[in-house]
């Protein structure tokens, strides 16, 4: 049974590009490889037999080489490509079976798209640019300039509103492309390589826009992508493409831990995880470390602890206890006035990159707590720098 918060749900999704589909579908059957079908055949195979779902208010990223088919996949899923076979289904409704009509429908209310290109009118205004869709969808002027005003304003262009295209700089220009898809207010959002285009500083402004916009507005986005530090900044999963296949589909931290294949491992090599994984990610959560308050004698299994940490019943850190050999199964009211009150601890969403000095000046592997001072776990120096040597 699916997940009640599934958007969106690909199912075993073939694209052939030629004219004889039919027996590239039959060769695929067969097992034959896609450079065998083109060779044989010159027919293409772009997509083969993708599955995933897209839960209701995340950022998925479907990220791969050039070539790898993410591309392709985007545009099966509103049908500006249709599909060879296999079902693509919007809050369980079969997209592959709707007629034009109906279809047109879905692309106007449910579905916006974000290019790379601006594709704006240099003649028209920005509002009216952003209203756009709406013009064409019948909607009378007095509506469609209030939806588009309330899209610019979601991306910090209500001020801006009469100005036109040539007299505002690419990132704004790429925001007024966001305000058009988003004055629809469609219940998924897809953006193809959409910040490709700009320079590296406002493409980072523009992602931490998106990331604004999900976060406030719970939008559902398809994003597509090539590039790796982009997937993972914004990506609350990644599908990975590969050949037309999707590889694996994973958290960042997931794929980072867990690579499905050589290819995988290779993409991520090198990367600076310390950018996008948190303390929590992280921290050892061994129990062999902790020391309920309520106990009255120190566990005899802390038998290579140089330290335990002192929690209350509510598994809030209250101090850091340092144990020697003579401890071990010691009484815990004697351990107190050894007590370390004055110890350091990180929060459980700080950056690894932001912690680094902290777990390495600390005598202590350093607590991680959450922001109500529950804890989560511990972080060494061993333990860290196993993760920043990843890769």
């Amino acid at each position: 049974m699916e997940d009640s918060t599934d958007i969106l749900s690909i199912r075993n999704v073939y694209k052939v590009f030629g004219d004889d589909p039919d027996t590239a579908m039959k060769m695929l059957d067969k097992g034959a490889s896609k450079d065998e079908i083109f060779e044989k055949t010159g027919q293409t195979v772009g997509v083969f037999d993708a599955s995933f779902t897209v839960k209701k208010g995340e950022i998925f990223v479907i990220m791969g080489l050039s070539g790898s088919g993410k591309s392709t996949m985007v545009r099966l899923l509103n049908r500006l490509i249709e599909p060879t076979s296999g079902t693509i289904e919007l809050k369980g409704k079969n997209i592959t079976a709707l007629g034009d009509e109906d279809l047109l429908d879905v692309r106007r209310k449910e579905m916006s798209m974000v290019f790379q290109s601006f594709a704006l009118m240099p003649h028209m205004s920005v509002i009216e640019n952003s209203a756009f869709g709406l013009e064409i969808s019948g909607v009378e002027k007095k509506e469609r300039d209030k939806r588009a005003l309330e899209a610019l304003e979601q991306v910090g262009l209500g001020e801006h509103a009469a100005s036109y295209p040539h007299q505002l700089s690419g990132g704004m220009q790429q925001r007024v492309g966001l305000a058009r898809a988003l004055t629809n207010d469609p219940t998924i959002l897809l953006m193809d390589e959409a910040f490709s285009a700009l320079d590296p500083l406002i493409r980072y402004e523009m992602q931490g826009e998106l990331i604004r916009l999900q976060k406030e507005q719970e939008r559902t986005i398809v994003f597509i992508s090539h590039d790796l530090d982009e997937a993972i900044r914004i990506g609350d999963r990644i599908a990975i493409m590969e050949g037309g296949r999707v590889i694996q589909i994973g958290t960042p931290k997931e794929i980072m831990s867990n690579p499905e294949n050589e290819y995988v491992e290779t993409f991520f090599k090198g990367v600076d995880v310390s950018k996008f994984l948190m303390a929590q990610d992280i921290a050892s959560q061994n129990i062999g470390l902790v020391i309920d308050r309520q106990t009255s004698v120190v566990p005899a299994t802390f038998t290579n602890q140089t330290f335990a940490y002192l929690l209350d019943d509510k598994k809030k850190l209250q101090g850091i206890l340092p144990l020697s050999e003579h401890d071990r199964s010691a009484n815990i009211s004697a351990l107190l006035s050894k007590q370390i009150m004055q110890y350091k601890s990180v929060y459980d969403d700080a950056m690894v990159k932001s912690i680094v000095n902290i777990v390495a000046e600390a005598p202590y592997p350093v607590p991680v707590v959450k922001k109500d001072g529950t804890f989560c776990g511990v972080i060494s120096k061993d333990l860290l720098l196993q993760t920043l040597s990843h890769g």
